[in-house]
């Protein structure tokens, strides 16, 4: 082993944060952790028509919201362009790499030659043969060239950490282009070079770039370098088993934040994405994961995303996360959503704690608690009409609720307990069931006929505002009535 761990992510500031490039630095920075190493951030910009400095922050935010903090400054490989370019032709001087003077044109008619005759393509090798000489004369006039590695005979093999020894025929490969002709590097060449410099001694990363490993493993031999270990990591899939992509809905950890999913619930079902701790753990805390991984526990299997697990796997956390937690967590929810301003939300803090406790083992997402739950923030402006014709259409029940709210405002204590006291004892005085009390008034509070407990609804609700919506409610009879008798007019015809 090293003598100090150090790991990296490198993503493109092209697109958003997809949980693909997260998981892949989820698994680097918790193998630098396992061991007490260094996780580093490479932002690799060297394609400046589609990178961003949106694209940058939003990387950024999307790391530092899953707890994965980097331990040195952000590398900017768009910054280091010069030293690609030194080395490309220190190569040069070594032999090991040679100039091109292949036109574009030049190269397509060959790679359709080669289509047409269907077999692959690979460069022939036109100007590996030049003689100095040669290279010179073609320099003075002036023609623009890249610059190809030299690729030796024979074949090139590592010890990959999670799929074992992986061999490479070199007549598979061809002098691959390491600079291109407007001195801009080409991927191989800026990653060994940034990868070295900055002391890396594991690349953990994506399948899809097994097939770049022997390139820049005989880049690094041609440099005489060390090699760091690679280990190359399932992707991930939809669940029509083919690469994840929108066509199956959220895929950038920034939308599943917009969507009510919590860090620590992302971070813990990213970690269990082609890795696993070796038993049937699922819930486990950021510790736990980071005393339990390593690359031996990486699947060599493509893992498949399954957002009804992760979700399940968020209302778990929700359930057990403090209210004070997941209030300062909905509270730029509610501001966003304009059920609430920001002072609103400050000094409605005490009364918001009461709402979570109630209702945080009933949700799924953060959101959930504005969504599926508004009658805690506002009068209901609308009855659920089904519950209405099912609850409401006896007269009687009528009077049983107005009786019910002038019981409620004589409380001297509006407790959970001594509310549901007056409730069960008005219903058994009339003779019925408390739920046939008990689905009206919720109705009446909520709007909605599913709810947390009647009577823990109405504590928290408050005295006054319970007494609100009872008497808005009453008095909204004629109207209410008049619409249930239209509906049923309605559904005879």
């Amino acid at each position: 082993m090293h003598s100090e761990i150090r790991t990296r992510f490198a993503p493109s500031p092209t697109g958003y944060l997809h949980v693909g490039g997260a998981r892949t630095a989820l698994f680097n920075w918790l193998f630098a952790r396992k061991h007490q190493g260094k996780f580093l951030l490479r932002i690799e910009d060297t394609d400046r028509e589609r990178s961003s400095d949106e694209m940058t922050r939003q990387i950024f935010d999307g790391l530092v919201w899953l707890g994965l903090l980097w331990d040195e400054e952000v590398i900017y490989q768009g910054a280091r362009a010069q030293l690609h370019r030194e080395k490309a032709r220190e190569l040069v001087r070594a032999g090991k790499a040679y100039p091109c003077f292949c036109s574009k044109e030049e190269l397509e008619a060959k790679r359709l030659e080669a289509q047409r005759a269907k077999r692959a393509y690979r460069y022939d090798g036109t100007c590996r043969n030049l003689s100095p000489q040669e290279v010179q004369e073609k320099i003075k006039q002036g023609l623009p060239y890249a610059i190809r590695f030299k690729v030796p005979l024979g074949a090139t093999s590592w010890e990959d950490a999670v799929h074992g020894t992986i061999r490479v025929q070199h007549e598979e490969l061809d002098d691959f282009i390491i600079l291109r002709s407007d001195g801009s590097p080409v991927y191989h060449l800026a990653v060994v070079v940034d990868d070295h410099w900055m002391r890396i001694t594991h690349v953990i990363r994506g399948d899809d770039h097994i097939s770049n490993t022997p390139k820049q493993i005989l880049l690094y031999q041609a440099f005489g370098w060390q090699v760091p270990i690679f280990a190359h990591v399932p992707l991930i899939l939809g669940p029509d088993r083919k690469r994840l992509s929108k066509r199956h809905g959220a895929t950038s950890v920034e939308e599943y934040r917009q969507q009510g999913i919590l860090p620590e619930a992302l971070f813990n079902y990213l970690a269990l994405l082609g890795w696993s701790p070796g038993d049937n753990r699922e819930l486990m805390s950021r510790e736990e994961i980071i005393a339990a991984f390593s690359l031996e526990g990486i699947s060599k299997n493509n893992a498949v995303f399954d957002e009804a697990k992760l979700v399940w796997m968020n209302s778990q956390y929700i359930s057990r996360s403090s209210e004070e937690y997941l209030w300062s967590r909905i509270a730029d929810l509610l501001v966003e959503r304009g059920v609430m301003t920001q002072t609103q939300v400050i000094e409605q803090k005490p009364y918001l704690l009461k709402v979570i406790a109630l209702i945080k083992t009933r949700v799924k997402r953060l959101t959930d608690f504005v969504d599926q739950a508004l009658y805690f923030y506002r009068d209901p402006e609308t009855y659920d009409q089904k519950g209405l014709r099912k609850h409401l259409k006896r007269e009687e029940i009528w009077a049983y609720l107005s009786e019910a709210t002038e019981r409620l405002s004589e409380l001297e204590t509006f407790s959970e307990t001594e509310i549901e006291r007056v409730i069960r004892q008005l219903a058994e005085e009339k003779g019925i069931s408390a739920a046939k009390l008990i689905h009206p008034i919720r109705l009446a509070l909520t709007g909605v006929t599913v709810s947390p407990g009647l009577f823990e609804l109405m504590s928290v609700l408050g005295r006054e505002t319970v007494l609100r919506r009872l008497n808005r409610f009453l008095e909204q009879k004629p109207q209410l009535m008049e619409s249930l008798a239209q509906d049923g007019a309605n559904t005879s015809l």
